[in-house]
């Protein structure tokens, strides 16, 4: 799908980006304002509002940072996702756009906005992302939310007693 959605208009990357590689809810995401972009600490963040009107700023990736940068152009402020006629981008839309990228991807499942922050979540958790942190990425307020997307929680390689080990034994050295 990112392959897909950089080789089309800098509007699809910048949302399939924005969701897949950040996990955003749609509704974060087509909410999502140029003057929200900023610079922080030597990274690109978006200051986003999330369920309950909870206000967090995330880091972007370099790919999604430029994304987005094309996608707004020289636009000084207002929706970072327009629609046809100007207006803000709303889910609908949005939803339509994921759909036709996964189309052009050659995927033949139906994809949808929450798949990519379903994939995103269940990637981190993959890639050993502490739950935690994959928890405060999602925004999910209870851990058990975000366990529901661990597919290798029933791993033994993953198992608490192997990491254990190795510290320990690093630490007698």
């Amino acid at each position: 799908m990112l392959v897909a959605a950089g080789l089309g208009p800098p509007l699809e990357h910048a949302l399939i980006s924005l969701l897949a590689l950040n996990g955003l809810r749609v509704s974060e995401a087509t909410g999502a304002d140029i003057e929200h972009l900023g610079l922080e600490r030597g990274h690109r963040t978006l200051t986003v509002t999330r369920k309950g009107a909870k206000v967090v700023i995330i880091p972007l990736a370099p790919r999604t940072a430029r994304a987005i940068d094309l996608a707004t152009g020289e636009r000084p402020d207002g929706p970072i996702f327009l629609a046809a006629g100007g207006r803000r981008l709303d889910r609908h839309g949005a939803r339509r756009m994921v759909r036709k990228i996964a189309r052009r991807a050659g995927i033949t499942k139906a994809v949808t906005p929450h798949t990519l922050r379903h994939a995103f979540i269940t990637a981190a958790l993959d890639a050993g992302v502490p739950l935690r942190d994959v928890q405060e990425a999602a925004s999910h307020a209870d851990p058990r939310t975000t366990m529901q997307y661990d597919r290798a929680r029933g791993s033994l390689d993953r198992h608490a007693t192997y990491i254990v080990a190795a510290y320990i034994a690093g630490a007698a050295r």
